[in-house]
C-alpha cells in the first residue's frame, strides 16, 4: 500500500488557528478514538501543543475494550497527562470533565480564589482528528445543539467560542489530519473505523487487515457471526474472505462483502474492541 499523503486547505487554517489561539486558553482536551487510543492522535500535536497543560479524553469508551481502555489510562497517566475515558453522549461527561479541568488547573483555582475571584472560568480548545466526536462533545458541554454533527470525518470546518456554564469555556476546531502516513497500519485501523473518508484506502485491505485482526484478538464474535469454522482458520485470509462471501450469497461480489464487515466494526455487531495493542497486550 502506497504511503497516503493530503493536507486539504481548511486543515492546513486549522492548524494555523490552534498555534493562534493557544495563547487564549488555559489548556487543551485533546479527544482521541478509544478504540485506537495511539493512531487516532495527531503526532503533530506535541509540537503545536508545547507545554499547554492538557486533557487527553478517550471517547466513544461504549464501543472500546474496557480492559484496553483501563490500560490506556494508565499509559498516559504515567506520561503526565489527566486522562479519562468518555462517552460524549452521556449526559454526566460535562461534569466529570469540569472536574477534570478543575484538578488539572488546580493551581490557577487557588490563585485566582487568593485574588478574590471565587469562580474561575477556566478557557479551554477541543482538539482531535476528524470524526474523534468533537462536535458531539462540544454539544454535551453547552447543553444543547452548537455543533453540526455527522457521522463522516471532516463535517466541522468552522471555528467558535462556546460559554458552557460558569466553569468552561471552550473554543472549538476543524479536526486536524496530519499530511501523510508514514506507518501504512495506521491508515488501515483508521479506515476502518470510519476516521478518514472510505475512498482513500481500498476496502479489500482495509477488510483483509480489520478480519484477521479481530480473529486473532476477538475471535468469539467474529466467527459466530460469519460462521467461521476451523476448517476455514486454514484459509489465508484473503481465500477466508472469498469463502465467506460466497457463504453469504454475494456470489462474486466481494465490494458486498467489504462493505458489510466494515460495518459491522463500525456498528459494535462484533463486540467492543481496540485497534492498538498495549506493551501488556503485545507480550
Amino acid at each position: 500500500m502506497a504511503t497516503i499523503q493530503w493536507f486539504p486547505g481548511h486543515m492546513s487554517k486549522a492548524r494555523r488557528q490552534v498555534q493562534e489561539n493557544l495563547k487564549y486558553v488555559d489548556f487543551v482536551i485533546e479527544l482521541v478514538d478509544a478504540r485506537l487510543p495511539i493512531s487516532s492522535r495527531n503526532p503533530m500535536l506535541d509540537q503545536i501543543i508545547g507545554d499547554k497543560p492538557r486533557i487527553i479524553a478517550l471517547n466513544k469508551a461504549d464501543l472500546a475494550d474496557s480492559n484496553s481502555v483501563a490500560q490506556w489510562i494508565e499509559y498516559f497517566e504515567e506520561q503526565g497527562f489527566v486522562t479519562l475515558a468518555i462517552n460524549s453522549k452521556e449526559e454526566y461527561t460535562a461534569k466529570r470533565l469540569t472536574v477534570a479541568a478543575k484538578r488539572l488547573m488546580a493551581e490557577k483555582v487557588a490563585h485566582d480564589k487568593e485574588r478574590g475571584i471565587a469562580n474561575t472560568t477556566l478557557r479551554t480548545m477541543i482538539i482531535g482528528i476528524p470524526n474523534a466526536g468533537k462536535s458531539t462533545l462540544m454539544n454535551r458541554l453547552a447543553g444543547k445543539k452548537v455543533a453540526v454533527t455527522g457521522n463522516r470525518p471532516g463535517v466541522t470546518k468552522g471555528q467558535q467560542w462556546i460559554r458552557t456554564n460558569k466553569e468552561l469555556e471552550l473554543l472549538d476546531t476543524p479536526g486536524i489530519l496530519w499530511p501523510k502516513f508514514e506507518d501504512q497500519l495506521v491508515g488501515l485501523k483508521l479506515a476502518l473505523t470510519g476516521a478518514i473518508k472510505d475512498d482513500l484506502l481500498p476496502m479489500d485491505e482495509v477488510t483483509i487487515f480489520g478480519l484477521k485482526y479481530f480473529i486473532t484478538h476477538y475471535p468469539t464474535l467474529t466467527l459466530k457471526r460469519y460462521r467461521i469454522t476451523e476448517e476455514d482458520l486454514e484459509l489465508s485470509t484473503p481465500e477466508l474472505i472469498m469463502a465467506l462471501t460466497q457463504r453469504f450469497g454475494f456470489r462474486d461480489d466481494y465490494d458486498r462483502f467489504y462493505a458489510m464487515f466494515v460495518k459491522d466494526v463500525r456498528d459494535g455487531k462484533l463486540g467492543s474492541f481496540c485497534l492498538d495493542l498495549t506493551k501488556e497486550q503485545q507480550k
